[in-house]
């Protein structure tokens, strides 16, 4: 009895160890589909001034799905769990003018990606 109770000790810590050790492989694997990106920066006049209230528009360049994004007090936007295998434009519109569009490659292996766009707010002379 005595040497069933050991054995039966010596499977379940053999289980257990081994149950570990995959789930540590695991959790220390990185596949690219497991990753995601994170997109921010903000929205500046020509003065690198804060542009509250600007809109920003990301565009999944395959979807052609659009997301928006109103930005606060310090022009700032955040556009997070963006898809590493596909590419992004972005601009944005404050007071009926725009910014250039801007594009976030899906050859950029960043995970964090900073991008500020400009938008020129004074009245163009005629």
């Amino acid at each position: 009895m005595k040497k069933a109770v050991i054995a039966v000790a010596i499977l379940l810590a053999a289980v257990f160890s081994t149950s570990l050790l995959a789930s540590a492989q695991l959790f220390g694997r990185e596949s690219k589909q497991d990753k995601t990106r994170l997109l921010t920066g903000k929205v500046l006049d020509g003065g690198d001034n804060p542009l509250p209230n600007a809109v920003v528009y990301l565009t999944n360049t395959h979807t052609r799905a659009v997301k928006t994004y109103i930005v606060g007090p310090d022009g700032g936007f955040r556009f997070p769990a963006l898809q590493p295998s596909l590419d992004y434009e972005v601009y944005a519109q404050f007071n009926d003018r725009k910014s250039g569009t801007k594009t976030l490659s899906q050859f950029d292996d960043r995970t964090q990606v900073y991008i500020s766009l400009k938008i020129n707010t004074k009245a163009e002379p005629h």
